[in-house]
């Protein structure tokens, strides 16, 4: 039996792949495993992990992965199979849509929030560092 954790990041297994803050990318990404964003990105990504965009990235066009955390901005769709997860640093000017989102305090949310589950989103008092 799985053990649910409440944070995406907590439930990651395998090697991160890591894209530092000074580097940007222009065209479409895809991959396995887990993936954590910190530069500029310019396209989409279809990832079969979790993809996180760090707080100071930004992001232009789709974020697809099984989840997905945004704390930094995001010009496009945010797309997880899964869950989303919002962090009161993000700032999104697209759509949301998972089967579970949580939204926290401070975050920008500009577009529609799709619930695959039908479930109400979650909002959540960020309490960890991002």
């Amino acid at each position: 039996m799985a053990l649910f954790k409440r944070r995406i990041g907590d439930a990651s297994s395998g090697p991160t792949t890591f894209i530092a803050p000074s580097t940007k990318i222009v065209g479409k990404i895809t991959g396995d495993g887990p993936y954590v964003f910190c530069g500029t990105v310019e396209g989409d990504c279809d990832i079969a992990g979790p993809v996180t965009l760090a707080a100071g990235g930004r992001w232009k066009g789709t974020m697809r992965g099984i989840d997905v955390v945004v704390s930094g901005e995001v010009d496009g769709d945010v797309v997880a199979r899964e869950r989303v997860e919002i962090s009161g640093t993000a700032r999104v000017s697209g759509s949301l849509s998972g089967q579970s989102i949580a939204v926290a305090e401070g975050a920008v949310i500009e577009g529609e929030i799709k619930v695959t589950s039908g479930a109400q989103p979650m909002s959540f008092e960020e309490k960890r560092q991002v």
